[in-house]
């Protein structure tokens, strides 16, 4: 059964976390976002009530 020979499959697991780490994880880290995120107040209130017209 050749899936339980680790000489090619752990030659393909190295070279892919290395490619994964040299040159795609860098170009990920420098995504800059469009829209930073804001904090939004916690106290929020409502000035006015609400009208239920059924009651």
């Amino acid at each position: 059964m050749p899936q339980l020979n680790t000489t090619p499959w752990l030659m393909i697991l190295i070279f892919t976390w290395f490619v994964f780490l040299i040159f795609i994880l860098p170009k990920v880290m420098t995504y800059i976002f469009p829209n930073e995120p804001t904090l939004k107040n916690k106290k929020t209130f409502m000035p006015w009530t609400w009208n239920w017209p059924w009651y």
